[in-house]
């Protein structure tokens, strides 16, 4: 079973790249092997949306109980004989020109780093799509600073991107390319996981 919507994102991490993506929607699939990842005859699918606040994390859940569900029904399917398979191709080519695929590659820590020149949506999403693993971070006071949870502010912008605003009680946000995003639970190298309030009390910024 894959947790994505095959043939698109076919590899190790689908429900990363969906919420990078900023994909509205996404599923289940169950199918049989192939030696190529991902790639085997297509048997039942089951769809369910992305929130705009959702992050990888509150994705994962919504799929394991959808994909409980799928999987009963198609070992039912299986041992009754009625299932029907359809080749993954008939979904690329079903129309004139062949639809793009989009993929999941596994994630790399390296891969991880945020890009504070990217428009804010797309940080936004970055830092969705990686929490609560394997976590979007930045560099703060030369320690590695990893960001579960934000929220985008699109404004006009007067510092430079990856620059920072806080008033060292309430509020941290870090420029955009055309906003901020705005931090709410961080976790500093060597610390634990907190709220940004509490992290503002115990640091010097």
């Amino acid at each position: 079973m894959s947790f994505s919507l095959l043939p698109q994102y076919r590899g190790a991490a689908p429900i990363n790249w969906a919420v990078i993506n900023g994909e509205h929607q996404t599923g289940v699939t169950t199918f049989f092997l192939k030696q190529e990842i991902d790639t085997g005859d297509l048997i039942l699918m089951d769809k369910t949306s992305i929130a705009e606040t959702d992050t990888a994390g509150d994705v994962h859940d919504k799929l394991m109980y959808l994909g409980a569900e799928l999987l009963v029904k198609t070992i039912r399917l299986i041992e009754a004989g009625t299932y029907q398979e359809m080749p993954q191709s008939e979904l690329i080519n079903a129309n004139d020109e062949p639809v793009e695929l989009k993929h999941a590659p596994k994630i790399f820590k390296d891969d991880c780093m945020i890009n504070w020149l990217q428009p804010t949506e797309q940080v936004y999403n970055f830092i969705r799509g990686l929490s609560p693993y394997p976590t979007a971070f930045t560099e703060l006071n030369n320690k590695v600073f990893k960001i579960f949870k934000a929220e985008k502010q699109l404004t006009d912008v007067a510092i430079a991107a990856g620059g920072f605003l806080t008033d060292h009680k309430t509020f941290l946000k870090f420029a955009c390319q055309d906003g901020f995003i705005s931090v709410k639970e961080v976790q500093q190298e060597g610390k634990k996981r907190m709220n940004v309030e509490n992290f503002l009390r115990g640091v010097k910024l």
